[in-house]
């Protein structure tokens, strides 16, 4: 089946679907094909905890957050940055608000009711949705393949935006499949990976026979959260916050925002240390006086968590990670609890992160986000070769890159080919 005079875009999250917005106001058929019977998916689930839409940080330390690729990122969040998306929500009738972090949320914290206004007016525009379309490359004549309920469906359209996601979330419909298509087609990929994820431990004091933590300590303590604590590891300077125990290791933000740089170490060296700090409030100093205070009869627990106020969980972290002779030596002790060593052993799968790194390299693509290997197929979202934690920094970009790629392809088909 042809359709001469459409442009397809392929994936259904907000990344095609601001492309498709684009491309329909600049009077352009458009269809919308997903392998899902409906879209938007991940950005619904991302509205379970309510939906950050964007930060309301300025915007050079904004376009800083995604690190080696800022300068290509740059000129997509110009054309639509944060105080855009907040204007582009209103006009879908959902009004935003400032939290106390700087992150912007739908008053109402729902992603929902945005979703099915964006759908309504993406449909009184004319676009047309092809659910549970999977695109499996490409037919010999250069026709795009799906595959449907009713079979093999082939399109030939005037155009092509891809906007198929990273490898997260593979159940919501981002699965990475379309990698080696567009490698074996020329297209240099940058291999996908996890970003903002959780991280396995490695051999710990307790646990010293293989990665992960003591079975006693993952029992006893897993999905809990430490707080409060400031992490700091190689690349990353120390900041306070949370993070979560695992069954295996450790997750949650502090982590996801050194999630990269921890990658990079264990890619280089095979492991990455973090430093704990567990008394981000006190002193060094203050902490080594009240290790050193005479304890009497009462257990080293129990004078810790009388002077220093900590938790089983911290307690739990010092006897996992210490051996005994270093949890008697005072010095070595305090000194542990203001930055407690901490080896990973490996990211967790891709799958279970929340966004992934790698894609299609910017060094592949014009101005306009077109494949200099295949003219006329444009790309868009988190395909794209860069990272940004978490906070709105994500679900930004992927629109501002939706909204760039759809207006480098009007500008193609309106120019000389």
């Amino acid at each position: 089946m042809s359709s001469p005079d459409s442009i397809a875009v392929i994936g259904g999250g907000p990344a095609g679907l601001m492309a498709a917005e684009v491309l329909a106001a600049a009077g352009h058929a458009v269809t919308v094909f997903d392998a899902k019977p409906s879209v938007g998916r991940k950005f619904l689930l991302a509205g379970k905890g309510g939906l950050n839409l964007t930060h309301s940080e300025p915007f050079e330390p904004f376009v800083g957050r995604f690190g080696t690729r800022a300068a290509q990122i740059a000129p997509l969040l110009r054309g639509f940055d944060a105080d855009a998306l907040r204007t582009w929500a209103a006009g879908l009738g959902v009004q935003t608000f400032v939290g106390t972090s700087g992150r912007v949320f739908p008053t109402d914290l729902k992603a929902a009711p945005l979703l099915r206004a964006w759908l309504q007016r993406l449909r009184a525009a004319g676009v047309k949705f092809a659910m549970r379309h999977r695109w499996t490359g490409w037919a010999d004549d250069g026709s795009l393949r799906f595959a449907t309920p009713d079979g093999e469906r082939l399109v030939t359209p005037r155009a092509t935006l891809l906007a198929l996601g990273g490898a997260s979330w593979p159940q919501l419909g981002s699965d990475g499949a379309w990698a080696p298509w567009l490698a074996a087609r020329g297209v240099d990929v940058a291999p996908l990976q996890p970003a903002n994820c959780g991280f396995d431990v490695g051999p710990t004091a307790a646990h010293a026979a293989g990665p992960g933590w003591s079975e006693r300590f993952a029992t006893e303590f897993a999905g809990q959260p430490v707080k409060p604590v400031a992490l700091a590891t190689d690349g990353v300077a120390s900041r306070p916050g949370e993070f979560v125990i695992t069954a295996t290791g450790i997750e949650g933000s502090l982590v996801y925002a050194a999630s990269s740089a921890l990658r990079e170490q264990i890619a280089r060296t095979g492991t990455a240390t973090l430093a704990l700090d567990l008394l981000p409030q006190l002193t060094p100093e203050r902490v080594l006086a009240e290790v050193k205070h005479p304890r009497g009869s009462r257990s080293l627990s129990s004078h810790l968590k009388s002077r220093l106020n900590l938790g089983a969980l911290k307690l739990g972290l010092l006897h996992e990670l210490l051996t005994r002779e270093q949890m008697l030596d005072a010095a070595t002790l305090a000194a542990a609890l203001k930055s407690l060593p901490l080896t990973l052993h490996a990211p967790r799968p891709v799958a279970e992160a929340i966004s992934t790194a790698g894609g299609v390299r910017f060094e592949a693509l014009t101005d306009g986000l077109m494949l200099t290997a295949l003219p006329g197929v444009f790309v868009a979202g988190e395909m794209l070769d860069w990272e940004a934690p978490t906070g709105g920094y994500l679900l930004t970009a992927s629109l501002a890159s939706g909204r760039a790629a759809a207006q480098g392809l009007v500008g193609w088909l309106a120019g000389p080919r």
